[in-house]
């Protein structure tokens, strides 16, 4: 019988992600924020702990890891997952090691393949919409480019542990085949152990073979499949009493350069949302940055309680960040740190708002904004409520009432922003959580 999934989220948005692919399988699923005295309680199904790590440097992230897991361990979890990005960016080496640490185990299955997004493993090369990893949108992320597309060789070079792979043949064998050849490759003495996917059958297969395997990585997708195998007596849902009421507009927030985030934010434009544009050349000056927050954070007050929706974004014009570049490059301000004033300045015009209006209904674009917002606004986490989109759902979030969405950036199709201010305005927990 399995007891609790405990899960680590090296970022915000992930955490969401791979909360509503148990949440589907009607898995109680709660996402908290890592605090480092952080006590969890044994109320859900999978508990999932949102490190937000991923741009952090590599032992900071090794360190949370490693505390989160230790976190979970005391609610004696069956299964320990170390949910990361899709595309493995990120501390990947560091953080999966620390898992393995803490939990003083050597062997770890590692499922990166999302098919309906876009993610396949095949030959252990992944691959984004059917391009290269390095030929993708993510071979240009700012933070951890992407430059190459084999599995093995990317988390070989962040990890003194042995790394192998499993192809496709071998998934398409069927689920005892492919256990077999699991526990072969553990007992051959490798420690990460990459498996092919290509559909999401294959993921069946997959979480058919790993169902009893201790340590699991990758993307969210296998979570989908997963409980499907699981011996597993569901906990009473605690959400079922709750009940949030608001007439105001929906707040949404756009911290994300991505294509995905720029056409989604283009489309809710077009559809009549009101803008309201932050200026990113406008971080660096102290006065002229909060002068600026305190008149964006006005003029969207006035619009949100009119009872329409409002826009606040990062000026994503290309002149307008290329210029913000050269103003922090002059005063020797590294991108990832303007992205992260940036991500600030977007959660103190959010806190504004939501502390004024005691707004109730929030969406956030963008996996490091997800994060800075919550942290700012004293959100400890999320109930996980409905996907709206695949690996997108809504939330209730745990330390202040209200109703939230947390977008990774490159997730949703063009009109991801404009369905999820329909969503949450007709979402009521007594209904959706059942």
């Amino acid at each position: 019988m399995i007891n609790l999934i405990g899960v680590v989220a090296d970022d915000t948005t992930g955490a969401n992600d791979i909360g509503i692919m148990f949440r589907k399988n009607q898995y109680t699923t709660k996402v908290v924020t890592f605090e480092d005295d952080l006590k969890l309680n044994n109320d859900s199904d999978v508990v999932i702990v949102d490190t937000d790590s991923r741009l952090d440097p590599p032992s900071v992230s090794y360190n949370r890891v490693y505390k989160a897991t230790k976190s979970l361990m005391d609610l004696n979890c069956s299964i320990y997952f170390n949910k990361t990005c899709s595309v493995f960016r990120g501390n990947i080496g560091e953080e999966f090691d620390a898992m393995l640490d803490a939990l003083n185990e050597d062997f770890c299955v590692v499922i990166l393949a999302f098919p309906k997004n876009g993610r396949k493993t095949v030959d252990g090369i992944h691959t984004v919409h059917d391009k290269l990893l390095e030929d993708s949108e993510f071979a240009n992320d700012p933070v951890h480019p992407m430059t190459e597309s084999n599995l093995v060789s990317i988390l070989s070079k962040q990890t003194s542990r042995k790394v192998t792979s499993v192809e496709l043949s071998v998934v398409r064998s069927g689920a005892s085949f492919l256990k077999n050849k699991i526990a072969e490759v553990k007992k051959t003495g490798y420690n990460y152990c990459i498996v092919d996917a290509e559909t999401q059958e294959d993921l069946s297969v997959i979480a058919e073979a790993v169902k009893e395997i201790k340590v699991l990585a990758g993307s969210s997708a296998i979570a989908e499949e997963l409980p499907k195998f699981l011996d597993k007596e569901l906990v009473e849902n605690p959400i079922q009493t709750v009940e949030i009421n608001d007439n105001q507009g929906v707040l949404v927030v756009s911290g994300s350069l991505t294509p995905q985030t720029r056409a989604q934010t283009a489309y809710l434009i077009s559809n009549g949302v009101p803008s309201i544009i932050f200026d990113s050349r406008k971080v660096f000056d102290p006065e002229v940055r909060e002068k600026e927050i305190s008149l964006l954070a006005e003029e969207a007050k006035s619009i949100l309680k009119q009872g329409k929706d409002v826009l606040v974004l990062a000026d994503n014009d290309a002149n307008t960040v290329k210029e913000t570049k050269e103003i922090g490059s002059k005063q020797n301000i590294d991108p990832l740190v303007i992205s992260k004033m940036v991500s600030a300045a977007l959660a103190e015009i959010t806190e504004q708002i939501v502390k004024d209006l005691d707004l109730k209904r929030l969406v956030v674009a963008g996996g490091d904004t997800s994060g800075t917002v919550s942290r700012k606004l004293g959100i400890k986490g999320n109930y996980v409520l409905e996907e709206i989109a695949t690996g997108v759902p809504s939330g209730l979030a745990l330390g202040r009432d209200m109703f939230i969405v947390l977008k990774s950036g490159s997730f949703g199709k063009e009109d991801f922003l404009y369905e999820a201010i329909n969503h949450l305005k007709n979402l009521n927990a007594k209904e959706n959580v059942n």
